[in-house]
């Protein structure tokens, strides 16, 4: 130990040891600087360089992409993508109304398919064919019963099949008029009788008032019978009439002037 009395050249210190001891405690107190320092190094300027590279080549690959990212190349010709109805998006072409309303008379039968088949010719076992019906091409409020009540015995062809459920589950008077409508003109089926009569069509308004008649029948929740159509409904639907070929607005069926 030095005594700190006594000066530093005193004669009893050893000048080249103390020098000694002086350089060991200052290699030591930078090996614990650096030790403090670990994990706080700046980034290598090799490891900025390799991130750079795949940087600039991600970049140069999009800006050469061209078509790949381009709407305009990547869709088919004519097509026309549908804008929700905001009243600034693009309308869709004009329609008759008979077209429009088979359209969404198609999807309303993916619920008939199970029985009928997509075809509309049952299996002609235990389901009828709709094909060719006198009660489907015939007065629309016998079928319109049918479907929303069910049948039981048997059918316009004499053909006694099993007990068909009633459909009115789900079913608005508009989506049973686009059924019919869809049924009626599908299969080799012509309501019209081969031209384009107003009576040929089934409107929403008809749509709503088979809902009305259905509610109100003497046996309400039951299946009707061939008898019951004949005393009861053998009959259009009452409504006004519309023109099959009005052209109108595909998704809300309102008219639209053709451009």
């Amino acid at each position: 130990m030095i005594d700190p009395s006594k000066p530093d050249l005193e004669e009893s210190v050893n000048v080249t040891e103390a020098h000694e001891r002086v350089i060991r405690g200052a290699a030591a107190a930078s090996r614990e600087s650096k030790l403090k320092e670990n994990g706080a190094e700046p980034i290598s300027l090799w490891v900025l360089i390799m991130c750079a590279v795949p940087l600039l080549a991600a970049g140069w690959t999009l800006g050469k992409a061209g078509k790949l990212f381009s709407y305009k190349d990547i869709t088919r010709e004519g097509y026309v993508r549908l804008i929700p109805d905001d009243g600034e998006g693009v309308k869709l072409p004009p329609v008759p109304w008979l077209e429009a309303s088979i359209k969404k008379g198609h999807k309303e039968y993916s619920k008939c398919t199970g029985c009928h088949g997509a075809d509309g010719k049952g299996d002609g076992a235990s389901y009828p064919s709709l094909a060719g019906s006198k009660w489907v091409n015939g007065e629309t409020e016998v079928f319109a019963m049918v479907i929303l009540n069910g049948l039981t015995g048997p059918t316009s062809s004499g053909k006694t099949y099993g007990v068909m459920p009633a459909q009115s589950a789900g079913l608005s008077g508009e989506s049973l008029a686009h059924l019919m409508n869809y049924i009626r003109h599908s299969f080799g089926n012509d309501a019209s009788g081969g031209g384009s009569k107003p009576e040929a069509v089934v409107t929403k308004e008809m749509g709503a008032t088979a809902l009305e008649i259905s509610g109100k029948r003497a046996k309400a929740g039951a299946a009707v019978t061939g008898d019951e159509l004949t005393a009861d409904h053998h009959k259009n639907l009452p409504g006004t009439p519309i023109d099959p070929k009005m052209m109108v607005d595909p998704i809300t069926l309102e008219p639209a002037e053709a451009k």
